[in-house]
């Protein structure tokens, strides 16, 4: 893309609605100027403009994002074909094997959720369509960092804000690009209380006709239901049997 094409206003804008997360719904000028890394006079307009076209409240001191936002969102799940898709396929899983089920792609260092069937709550948060994950310690996300070229899941991996979720979890690069290589072996990944405690979960990815992965689906399951290694003995035989459903209808 050309420098001239750059819109770098519009650009600053997207950051200051990505500064908004489910730990910080209400932030004040300096708030989303420390996040963002913009100065406080460009987070201010930024922020007022929005205000302005309603995606934004203001209370003179915070702000939050409005339900408007969610426009945003919805154009995608409705642009891609991808929820209408999975979602039956996702919800007869979610009957057959008693646990909660979800289908993601891969956006940046993150997993987003774009289809779910949910049996019970097995995670502290409610993951939804439009949920986001990181992907180094989720198992759909490591089926989508395999599907990628070496360097190019090392990249992400690397600049990831790999915390420790868990006792369990793996935030080194060199060791999460060995189970990576693992996974892209044996075409699954099981994760062990890794995100959270009291969670495991196992991913396959999602491919179309043409052999390209556009996605992952997963079954999450209660570490006090499923042992490690009995995950991928009860719930990857339904799990690939979905994905070879799915592959002639994939785009």
């Amino acid at each position: 893309m050309r420098e001239t094409d750059f819109i770098g206003s519009f650009a600053k804008g997207l950051r200051v609605i990505e500064a908004f997360a489910d730990s910080s719904p209400r932030l004040s000028i300096a708030d989303v100027a420390r996040v963002t890394g913009l100065d406080r006079a460009t987070a201010r307009r930024c922020l007022l403009t929005l205000s302005e076209l309603g995606y934004a409240d203001y209370d003179g001191k915070f702000f939050s994002l409005t339900p408007r936002i969610l426009r945003l969102g919805h154009a995608y799940l409705s642009a891609t074909p991808l929820p209408q898709i999975i979602q039956p396929f996702l919800d007869r899983l979610s009957e057959e094997v008693g646990q909660s089920a979800s289908a993601s792609v891969l956006d940046g260092a993150e997993v987003v959720y774009v289809a779910r069937a949910s049996q019970r709550r097995v995670m502290s948060i409610n993951l939804m369509p439009g949920s986001r994950l990181p992907a180094y310690c989720a198992s759909m996300g490591r089926v989508l960092l395999a599907a990628l070229a070496g360097d190019e899941a090392r990249q992400l991996i690397e600049a990831s804000d790999r915390r420790a979720y868990t006792p369990f979890t793996r935030t080194e690069p060199d060791v999460l690009m060995d189970e990576i290589e693992r996974v892209r072996r044996q075409g699954f990944a099981v994760i062990d209380q890794e995100l959270e405690l009291g969670l495991r979960s196992i991913a396959v990815p999602l491919s179309n006709a043409r052999g390209k992965v556009v996605a992952a689906l997963n079954i999450g399951a209660p570490a006090a239901q499923v042992t490690p290694e009995t995950m991928a003995e009860r719930y990857l035989p339904p799990l690939q049997t979905v994905a070879r459903q799915l592959r002639p209808l994939l785009p």
